[in-house]
């Protein structure tokens, strides 16, 4: 296993549309354990092939931090088929270091992926669960939390980014 290089905001490759996986072999594998090395150690509670610089549609989650083994959950190919109910909390992403905000995401979550070996399976998720997984599958679909922010929100956000990028520059 090896730890990944995160991308980060505004590196391109985190909007870019994920290619669906097709094959289904060790290196698939191999990328997984990665991520969840590099998710576990960033330290974070998903991570998204976009943001290790892979165009695919593999996402890890782990709602519990690395507490509970039973709550990680490597996704591949996820697309929800169902979400209800609204809960506005704070979010905050590996790719935009520094930066959380409050955004609105739904109370649940059901979605259909398939796991490493290319089998379908249904995960069902509700609060932090849920706020996972729609994190995890709008970053393969070239959104970041940010993007669904509205009004004072999203100008303060961007005000913040803009200061960091500044603060970059200047270190190096």
């Amino acid at each position: 296993m090896a730890f990944l290089s995160i991308r980060v905001h505004p590196d391109p490759v985190l909007r870019v549309k994920c290619a669906t996986v097709e094959t289904f072999d060790e290196g698939l594998e191999r990328l997984a354990a990665d991520m969840i090395q590099t998710m576990k150690a960033a330290p974070g509670v998903g991570l998204a092939a976009c943001q290790v610089g892979r165009d695919l549609r593999i996402a890890i989650v782990d709602p519990s931090g690395g507490e509970d083994p039973e709550a990680l959950h490597v996704l591949v190919n996820p697309e929800i088929v169902e979400n209800r109910g609204r809960v506005i909390d704070d979010e905050g992403c590996l790719s935009i270091p520094g930066i959380t905000e409050k955004v609105a995401r739904p109370s649940y979550v059901k979605i259909e992926a398939q796991d490493l070996e290319g089998k379908p399976f249904v995960l069902e998720g509700e609060e932090l669960m849920a706020r996972v997984i729609c994190h995890e599958v709008d970053h393969l679909n070239g959104v970041l939390f940010i993007d669904r922010l509205t009004g004072l929100r999203k100008e303060k956000v961007k005000r913040k980014i803009k200061r960091l990028a500044r603060d970059q520059e200047a270190v190096g």
